[in-house]
């Protein structure tokens, strides 16, 4: 490393955000580009370690190290060399991943880790700014043709590897706009879609074809795909929303939290919705059921549109503010963190159970719950009501961010046949192949509600897989 002693002499600085009252005026987003010279002194902090744990906290395999050190020694460039090497899209995973390396990174034993996630959007921004980021469209053709269904981070990386290995992609995204979660599940304010848009101009440029209102099993028939394409990629992600049900779940005013995040996020796209039609927060008291981070986005999502009141509703307790016993490094450290949408405003309110909802006229008003204590008993986690702690609150909206419980099952899953695990995701062979012949899956779909550095590694090792089945062979990296 260039600064064998920068550890030692330099001390972990925050990210620079925009002012609260600021940013919640608009929906741009929330952080500030980081000085060069500040992110050169961070860069230095990486340690000279024997193994880099920030490694295995990658699921990509980032050659983080490397990159630390190039922006440290000024060298721009070559940082982006590097990080593209592993990542097809760090504009995406530097904004949005909660960065597991950084809770592997050695400097955490007894320390604040390297700003390993604002040095990675600093290079790919630097990289745009300077025109070094160009489309790589392949030299040779293949004559194959695959078929990626859906376009959030799996599906994207896996046709982007696999038009570099020379074969023909055509992405077939449901929606009206390519992107997925990347699209409309993730606010304005977290990752102007200026990013998203940005990079499918690339691609597009490197010969791959977007189709989107094209919902495959609906519109667009399962056998047409078999017949017209050597390889097919399952990369829907697991998008059937954990429901509650409980008494009074019928009420208006009570939705899934990507409902609703999928309104706001097609007006900020310019999109005309009837206020009728729309799901707003303005002047509503709101109750979101759900501590992460899609609990994260509606949050910062209602304090722009103007709610009354928001409060967080989280079943397990307070995390601790540092690493538990239990908790060891290099394990992602389960500590409290507050988001920029919880510097913003409203009340987290944990151990939680929401166990009735009230209304009035057909609406929702108010809810009952009790808070719960989690206790271990025979190798499970239990949530047990304790006595006479019940309370109402006032709720004119309910957003119900409690996860995702697999990929939705009738349409295209149920016509292709393909087999499915316990927990109900579609299975695969270590090839990345399901259980039907020339069809292949990665991210979500097959692995569950997950990061999205997961969803990007999966898409790169299922390319793999698929050139390999394709070719006989692969020289594409996989990173699992």
């Amino acid at each position: 490393m260039g600064k064998a002693t920068g550890f030692l002499e330099i001390q972990r600085k925050k990210w620079p955000t925009r002012p609260i009252a600021e940013r919640l005026r608009d929906w741009k987003e929330v952080y500030r580009p980081f000085p060069h010279e500040d992110l050169r002194k961070q860069g230095a902090r990486c340690m000279d370690c024997g193994v880099p744990f920030c490694h295995q906290g990658c699921p990509l395999g980032n050659l983080i190290p490397d990159w630390n050190d190039l922006v440290y020694k000024d060298r721009w460039r070559d940082a982006i060399e590097r990080l593209h090497a592993t990542n097809n899209f760090p504009e995406f995973t530097g904004r949005l991943c909660p960065a597991p390396c950084e809770g592997s990174c050695v400097l955490g034993i007894n320390d604040d880790a390297v700003t390993i996630k604002a040095i990675e959007v600093a290079i790919i921004d630097q990289a745009f700014e300077q025109g070094w980021v160009h489309p790589e469209a392949p030299a040779v053709r293949t004559g194959k043709k695959v078929a990626v269904v859906g376009s959030g981070p799996a599906g994207l990386a896996a046709a982007q590897q696999l038009n570099r290995a020379g074969h023909s992609v055509i992405v077939f995204e449901r929606a009206d706009r390519v992107g997925g979660l990347l699209r409309y599940g993730i606010p304005e304010f977290k990752m102007e879609k200026r990013h998203l848009d940005r990079r499918l101009a690339l691609m597009e440029k490197e010969g791959i074809v977007f189709q989107t209102n094209a919902h495959v099993g609906v519109d667009v028939p399962v056998g047409d795909l078999r017949r017209d394409f050597d390889a097919i990629v399952l990369a829907g992600g697991a998008c059937a929303p954990r429901d509650l049900p409980i008494p009074g779940r019928e009420l208006g005013g009570i939705y899934f939290a990507m409902d609703y995040l999928t309104l706001s996020n097609k007006r900020c796209e310019g999109d005309t919705i009837a206020d009728e039609q729309f799901i707003s927060a303005a002047g509503k008291r709101v109750v979101i059921i759900g501590g992460g981070d899609t609990g994260a986005d509606c949050l910062g999502t209602v304090h722009r549109q103007g709610a009354v009141s928001v409060h967080q509703f989280e079943l397990l307790p307070r995390p601790p503010d540092t690493r538990a016993p239990d908790n060891p490094w290099p394990q992602w450290p389960n500590i409290f963190r507050v988001s920029s949408a919880h510097e913003e405003g409203g009340e987290r309110v944990y151990s939680v159970s929401t166990q009735r909802f009230l209304g009035e006229g057909g609406r929702v008003k108010k809810l009952d719950a009790i808070t719960v204590k989690m206790v271990r008993e025979g190798g499970r986690v239990e949530f047990k009501p304790v006595a006479g702690s019940e309370f109402a609150l006032d709720a004119d909206l309910v957003l119900l961010a409690m996860g995702f419980v697999g990929p939705e099952k009738l349409g295209m899953l149920s016509q292709l046949g393909v087999a499915l695990t316990d927990r109900g995701n579609v299975a695969r062979d270590a090839n990345w192949m399901t259980s039907v012949p020339g069809v292949f899956t990665c991210g979500d779909m097959q692995r569950g509600q997950s990061l999205i550095v997961w969803a990007i590694a999966e898409g790169r090792s299922c390319a793999r897989g698929i050139d390999a089945y394709l070719m006989g062979r692969s020289d594409l990296p996989a990173p699992l």
